[in-house]
This record gives structure tokens, sequence and C-alpha cells, in this order.
């Protein structure tokens, strides 16, 4: 009998930081990041993580109306993906199709996976955020229906 996946669902973000050498922390979105990630029945996963408040484009309703900077600070505020993934015992595997990053399109992302109750846990080891290299730790929660 097949073990059932537990990854399928929709989760709502918790937490993110990220952990250098030293152990300092840094949290790229603030201590309270907003955030879903759903994976599929069929194989499927979509990422979306921001911060809690994203700076507003001075025209409003108007999605591409963004200055510069402020097209830059939108950018750096959000993070998304998507793509198709296996779950590999305690790995999952995120093959990138599409991607806020142009590098991440094409690429496997391997992430740690533990699951405590409705927390799942997802860990990424020696990656490069900022321009330096960190332990990614993100806690989502099973969301309700």
């Amino acid at each position: 009998m097949a073990q059932r996946n537990l990854l399928i669902g929709t989760w709502t973000l918790e937490s993110w930081f990220n952990q250098a050498d030293d152990g300092t922390r840094a949290y790229p979105f603030g201590q309270n990041p907003q955030g879903s990630i759903s994976d599929s029945n069929d194989g499927f996963v979509f990422v979306h993580m921001a911060k809690a408040k994203p700076a507003a484009f001075a025209a409003p309703n108007d999605p591409f109306g963004g200055s510069e900077a402020e097209d830059s600070a939108a950018f750096k505020s959000h993070l998304t993906s998507a793509g198709t993934y296996k779950h590999r015992g305690d790995q999952v595997v995120h093959s990138v199709t599409q991607s806020f990053c142009p590098y991440w399109v094409g690429t496997e992302q391997v992430r740690d996976v533990e699951f405590d109750g409705d927390l799942l846990r997802l860990s990424a080891k020696r990656i490069t955020i900022a321009g330096q290299v960190v332990d990614a730790f993100l806690e989502w929660r099973r969301a309700a229906a």
C-alpha cells in the first residue's frame, strides 16, 4: 500500500528565517511574513511569500504603474515560484517552471521536510540569499478549508 503524501494541501506561512554560520538570524520578510504553498494531488506546487505590509504604489490599482523604485521594492517584498514536486521521504524536490527569480527556472530546489502535527517545516541548507550563504528555515501551518 502506498504511503499517503502528507504534503498535499495548502499551507500558510508562519515564519521564515535564515541562519548564518555564526548563528545570527535574518528575517527577509520580517517577523510576520505572509504566504501560501499548495501541493496538489497531481504533483504541482505553487508558492507565494511576501512581507506582511509591502509598500503600495503611488498609482492605485495599476499593477504596472510603479516607478522604478516602487517596482524594485515590490520585487524584493515577494517571492513566487511554481512547478512540479516530488516528495521523497524526508525531502521534497521542486522542479521550477516559473519564478520571480529567472535563475530558478529550470532548476530543482531541494528542501528538507519535517512534519509536526499541522505544522510543516521546510529547510534548505547552504543557499545564497542576499549575497550570503545561509541555512533557510520555513514553518507552514496547514490551512483550514
